[in-house]
């Protein structure tokens, strides 16, 4: 069975690359420019596996996208990687995945969570 990553990055490149890459690996992949898109995505569709969340975006960034997930408990419960040029600004607790990504460790971090 296909796993579904949700990858929240507003970078279109970033996006783009990491799209292809989780692809390429079987995964089943739904994005996000933004944490408004990704709450849209997360509060109307079948809940994906895991997200890989940038944190640093306009408008709703990772960080309240996470506040968001914990506060409702259909959310809280999905796996969260995060991905970023900053880690010390991800939520304790979180596995973090520095930018510029290493593919093979960001999906390393994933297929655990799965």
């Amino acid at each position: 069975m296909s796993k579904t990553v949700l990858i929240v990055e507003d970078d279109s490149d970033i996006l783009e690359s990491l799209r292809d890459a989780f692809e390429d690996s079987g995964y089943i992949v739904v994005t996000a420019s933004d944490g408004k898109a990704a709450l849209d995505i997360l509060t109307t569709g079948s809940p994906p596996n895991v997200v890989v969340l940038d944190l640093v975006m306009p408008g709703m960034n990772g960080n309240d996208l996470y506040a968001a997930m914990q506060a409702d408990p259909a959310l809280a419960k999905i796996p969260v990687v995060v991905s970023t040029s900053d880690p010390s600004r991800a939520p304790p607790g979180l596995p973090v995945v520095p930018k510029p990504v290493k593919l093979d460790r960001l999906l390393d971090a994933v297929k655990q969570l799965c």
